[in-house]
């Protein structure tokens, strides 16, 4: 057996790793422009997954493919960056799989591909995508099911659309609202409602590696989720508890906030920087919520020893 993980230096990548060399000492094999010079064992092969993939031999097979590669920070990079990373990626990843006579792969989505809604959004709901990163995972996703169809009977093909994945190493949404508190420099967007569906990196790693091994050949779609989202500010009140920083958050109304975010913008172009990573699209995005369904994923059993 080989793992083959695409994209693996990333957050989720890194965790991937790690897991699959805890419980394995079968081959890993991490494709990615960079290497993260992790301690555990592995190989690294440096490649670009916008061209054809052609310097990564499977060492024994069956393998699994881990599809993690992606242009997915919004809205730090420009549209077409999306689509030439996204979609030529899934497309050359696929055509990998195909020469290889490789038969699972296991491909991170997002959420995006539902579009930013107030709505409880399940596996079933109709993608309506609104940001081009949006309609380039779902466009992956099809390319995805495309290289399946072509041999249902043997292919498995689990796609993942993950809520917010926090942990460590995340860097992300969760590390920048602590580090926001313990500044004393967050503030409710607007409202203190919003709701984000969130799951724990090592959960999501470990489910990820069991979901290749338990299904059988077929289209697999889950949201990648705990099956109750928490609004941010039961969100901000736990992380209060764990770490003890304040909870005493102020209620800025949304115009207040996105004029602020968009002169904070505007001046750090002119100087070519990012303060405190300050985008009138990341307000915006904090005032929407992130409100996707892990039912399916309870009811597949997965969940059962992933409490929150």
């Amino acid at each position: 057996m080989s793992f083959i993980i695409f994209g693996g230096s990333g957050f989720i990548g890194t965790h991937l790793i790690e897991y699959l060399s805890s419980i394995s000492d079968d081959v890993i094999i991490n494709f990615d422009l960079i290497d993260n010079k992790m301690s555990t064992k592995y190989y690294y092969i440096q490649g670009d997954v916008r061209e054809k993939i052609e310097n990564v031999n499977p060492v024994n097979l069956p393998s699994v493919i881990y599809n993690l590669a992606a242009i997915n920070k919004t809205p730090w990079h420009q549209d077409k960056e999306y689509f030439e990373t996204n979609i030529k990626g899934a497309e050359n990843v696929c055509n990998f799989a195909k020469e290889g006579e490789i038969n699972t792969i296991v491909f991170t989505s997002s959420i995006a591909p539902y579009g930013a809604s107030e709505e409880m959004k399940y596996e079933y709901a109709l993608p309506m995508p609104n940001t081009p990163y949006g309609i380039s995972k779902l466009v992956a996703e099809e390319i995805h099911k495309r290289w399946q169809a072509e041999d249902p009977q043997n292919r498995k093909l689990i796609i993942l659309r993950p809520g917010v994945v926090f942990g460590k190493g995340e860097g992300g949404n969760f590390t920048r609202l602590y580090q926001s508190l313990k500044k004393h420099m967050f503030f409710y967007p607007g409202r203190k409602d919003t709701k984000k569906a969130a799951v724990y990196v090592k959960y999501l790693v470990r489910l990820m590696v069991e979901m290749a091994e338990k299904e059988i050949p077929n289209v697999h779609l889950f949201n990648m989720c705990y099956p109750e989202s928490h609004t941010i500010e039961e969100i901000v009140q736990t992380i209060s508890k764990v770490t003890g920083v304040s909870d005493k958050v102020l209620l800025f109304p949304n115009w207040m906030l996105k004029s602020v975010a968009g002169v904070l913008y505007n001046i750090g172009r002119l100087f070519s920087k990012k303060i405190m990573g300050i985008h009138p699209d990341r307000v915006r995005k904090l005032m929407v919520s992130t409100n996707i369904s892990g039912k399916k994923l309870q009811n597949a059993g997965y969940l059962s020893q992933c409490s929150p």
